[in-house]
């Protein structure tokens, strides 16, 4: 058989069974909605299933591969008992996640497109000197509680806890923004949540994120006033065309802190119903 005709046969094949398993999928969440939707809402709030996908169907049915859904059901172990990390300890986890039971070298990083996104609490610092600590972390143990599902359904990745905020990163810059306008309503009373979104390669690590574009979300993320999300001009040119419930303010050039060259901003909003 000619190598072209042998190729062709070989891509046919794939989207034979990448429509089988479509089809497949939609029966089975079809079949869950139907008869048990409280376990269709359990797996989409640990990230087995894309709650966007359940929505629309337009992307992948399946959020994470098998390792990261086991670090998801331990994350949301964590967020109903907190103890559940104190006892484990934050590197057994991230152990237990790392593909291949952890042989992959804790030094060695793996460069893929992302979308990076910081969040913080704005006032927090003012509510913790007025509050005291003990409310301060009761507030952040709530707001991590809400947050986790939130994330996980979109297939994000929280990276890590920074005080008060977070760093997460998300495979697609459209999930990332949904994502934000969901953390942005979902703050904790009486504060209010920032973020700052931007899309591009990065080095990502078992316990950590690096790189250029995590230096710009940063920055980003600093100019947000609290209720905002903030996205960068290549966020807005990824999203804007195919995401109609959202709506983007005009892109300005902003001049940010250790970055040369200025980057375009604007403010992302969900778009009036």
């Amino acid at each position: 058989m000619p190598k072209k005709t042998s190729g062709a046969a070989a891509e046919a094949g794939r989207q034979a069974l990448a429509a089988l398993r479509r089809t497949m999928a939609d029966r089975l969440v079809d079949a869950l909605d139907e008869r048990d939707p409280e376990l269709l809402a359990s797996l989409a709030e640990v990230g087995v299933v894309r709650r966007a996908w359940v929505e629309d169907r337009s992307s992948g049915p399946v959020s994470a591969p098998p390792a990261e859904v086991v670090q998801r059901v331990v994350e949301r172990a964590a967020e109903r008992r907190p103890s559940v990390l104190t006892t484990l300890g934050l590197s057994a986890v991230q152990l237990l996640s790392t593909p291949g039971g952890g042989t992959r070298s804790l030094e060695r990083g793996v460069t893929e497109r992302l979308a990076v996104m910081f969040t913080d609490l704005e006032g927090f610092t003012r509510y913790t000197a007025r509050e005291g600590d003990e409310a301060a972390s009761a507030l952040l143990t709530a707001h991590h509680r809400v947050v986790g599902p939130i994330i996980r359904s979109r297939g994000g990745r929280l990276v890590k806890r920074l005080g008060d905020g977070l760093l997460l990163t998300f495979p697609e810059p459209e999930a990332a923004v949904l994502a934000g306008l969901e953390l942005v309503s979902s703050a904790p009373g009486p504060l209010r949540l920032r973020g700052g979104i931007h899309v591009g390669e990065v080095m990502t690590l078992p316990d950590d994120v690096i790189g250029h574009v995590v230096n710009v979300a940063a920055r980003v993320t600093e100019l947000a006033s609290g209720g905002e999300v903030l996205i960068t001009a290549a966020v807005r040119d990824a999203v804007e065309p195919g995401l109609e419930r959202v709506r983007c303010s005009r892109v300005r050039r902003r001049s940010l802190k250790g970055i040369d060259a200025p980057v375009g901003v604007c403010r992302v909003e969900a778009a009036p119903t």
